[in-house]
């Protein structure tokens, strides 16, 4: 294919993140010859490169990430969908599309087989392809009226008990005003994305992620009648710990491990959204189907 052809021609390579694997090695040197032989020029994210010590790849240019959304056209990430989790929330601000190579399990998001990559990747390339924005959530911690802790999200916000406590009770207000005081084990703040992760666990309902929401969904909730709740992601949520030891936040993968007494957990809809692109065709209800096993054997 000739450079000209591609849509796509400085391409980002981010393999995943804390795995020094002779296997993620293999792939991102597979994946950077075949993306220059169709007349791409290749960046190495910097951490990628360090992590897994790919002295193969030295031959390329080497990115931080804030370099890769400031200079490249798309990012092709290599892992799981908890690695294009952080990708996607700290290349959402430069809007740079993202494409993902499943290297890992479930692949919600990172939907394109590793050994099928090569049939997938040169049409997207050429721009021929399906895309989707998925909202962020920005998130924070206050204590005494300062904020101790801000995050984005692309998957959920979960406010959890502490492992060796009961239950905590959360006050929660929607819009300034107040709906509930619930007790519970915890409580999941989850975007359409999220819906498929924890807040499903939880017994919580899958999302289309062309819908504008969130759903609150409480874990082990102490009262039956306590159920998840769909939301308009327009919606300021302040959630405030009233009673709990040992309570903690996570924002997707980052955390904040003790939670006070009176700290109020604010979630709000990010004015960044990550944008994901798919092979032409692809079909949400489709990886729904596989990665569930609903009704497998037929069509």
């Amino acid at each position: 294919m000739a450079a000209s052809a591609l849509k796509y021609k400085h391409i980002a390579l981010i393999g995943k993140y804390h795995v020094a694997s002779a296997s993620m090695r293999e792939t991102l040197l597979d994946l950077s010859h075949y993306l220059s032989g169709l007349g791409a020029d290749v960046a190495l994210d910097a951490e990628s490169a360090g992590n897994l010590g790919a002295k193969d790849l030295t031959g390329h240019t080497t990115l931080s990430l804030t370099q890769i959304g400031q200079q490249c056209d798309l990012a092709l990430v290599v892992g799981g969908d908890g690695t294009m989790l952080g990708i996607g929330r700290q290349l959402a601000p430069y809007g740079i599309p993202l494409v993902g190579i499943n290297h890992g399990r479930l692949g919600f998001i990172t939907d394109i087989a590793l050994d099928a990559y090569k049939t997938a990747l040169a049409p997207i390339l050429r721009g021929e392809h399906e895309q989707e924005q998925r909202a962020l959530m920005q998130a924070q911690v206050m204590r005494d009226g300062v904020s101790v802790f801000d995050a984005l999200a692309l998957n959920d916000v979960v406010i959890n008990r502490g492992a060796g406590s009961g239950m905590v009770e959360l006050r929660v207000e929607i819009d300034g005003r107040f709906v509930a005081n619930q007790r519970a084990d915890g409580l999941i703040i989850a975007s359409p994305t999220g819906s498929t992760a924890y807040a499903l666990s939880a017994g919580g309902p899958i999302m289309h992620p062309d819908l504008k929401g969130w759903v609150m969904v409480p874990i082990a909730p102490h009262t039956l009648s306590n159920r998840p709740l769909a939301l308009s992601d327009t919606a300021q949520i302040a959630i405030e710990l009233v009673a709990g030891r040992e309570a903690s936040a996570n924002f997707d993968m980052q955390n904040l491990a003790s939670l006070l007494i009176g700290d109020r957990i604010l979630v709000s809809r990010s004015e960044y959204a990550a944008t994901f692109l798919h092979p032409k065709g692809w079909s949400y209800y489709d990886t729904l189907r596989r990665k569930l096993h609903w009704n497998e054997g037929t069509v």
